[in-house]
């Protein structure tokens, strides 16, 4: 940890000097999800920019802001915008948010994002409940990052997402009234899309979703001693499922689509936390 605490002291310090409360939970808003921010009461909001050292977010749909809100007696903090490998950036950048998130005192972070979907009884729109993470293409960078601020290997691929908060996930879809699928979901760095010969690997092995984030910051929250929880909402066909090209603004406007039902889902799992 003293790594991390070296590199990031500023920032760390900077949201200390900010924190309105500790958090009940947190929440990563991934890819065209982060209007849920603005439909919480909010107590305070803070530019990234204002944050020493907090790398900047250069795609479309990631705004750059970490909320301090209230909804149902809750309190929560929002990240409403994240960090990518494929931005160029390295692991503690891509990991920081989680890491502010544990510094802040909070014990409970969901983590989202758009994803393909590979599964194909899911189509665009489709909000799934992460039950399991395929990390062999970051496994390596993440264990020894783990190894190197803790000065001993530790395996923290195991025993995530929390059981009690994909229960708490699926209770909330039944009590919104939304439908949920449930699935695994493939990490790749990017910054490209799948090959059509990777989707149809991902098919044989009975992959149902993918995407660029998540997983690594998943692996790092489970370290850090946090209960995780994860929802992709399913934004497009993966490669060579549709014959239509992949694009980011696909994303973003099937994520307009759905952040009503987004929104009613999230809203719910936090009240029933």
């Amino acid at each position: 940890m003293t790594n991390m605490n070296s590199k990031y002291r500023q920032a760390i310090k900077t949201l200390s000097d900010n924190l309105p409360f500790t958090p009940d939970i947190a929440i990563v808003l991934g890819s065209g999800l982060g209007d849920l921010a603005d439909k919480l009461h909010k107590i305070k909001s803070i530019p990234t920019t204002e944050i020493p050292g907090y790398p900047k977010s250069t795609v479309h749909g990631h705004k750059g802001f970490i909320h301090f809100a209230e909804y149902d007696s809750r309190k929560i903090l929002l990240f409403q915008g994240r960090i990518h490998f494929y931005e160029g950036y390295d692991i503690p950048e891509c990991l920081l948010p989680v890491y502010l998130i544990h510094k802040t005192g909070c014990k409970k972070v969901i983590l989202t994002n758009a994803a393909g979907g590979v599964n194909p009884s899911f189509v665009p729109g489709d909000l799934m409940l992460i039950d399991a993470f395929y990390t062999f293409n970051i496994k390596k960078e993440l264990s020894r990052f783990l190894r190197k601020i803790s000065g001993e290997q530790k395996n923290s691929f195991l025993d995530f997402p929390s059981r009690k908060i994909s229960e708490t996930i699926k209770l909330a879809s039944l009590k919104s009234g939304v439908f949920l699928q449930h699935g695994s979901y493939w990490f790749g760095k990017g910054p490209s899309y799948e090959t059509k010969a990777e989707i149809q690997m991902m098919l044989k092995l009975g992959i149902d979703a993918v995407g660029m984030s998540t997983a690594h910051e998943a692996v790092y929250a489970k370290y850090l001693g946090m209960e995780v929880g994860g929802i992709s909402l399913i934004t497009n066909y993966a490669a060579g499922l549709s014959p239509t090209k992949l694009s980011h603004q696909e994303v973003i406007d099937t994520a307009n689509e759905a952040k009503d039902r987004f929104e009613k889902l999230v809203k719910n799992t936090f009240s029933l936390l």
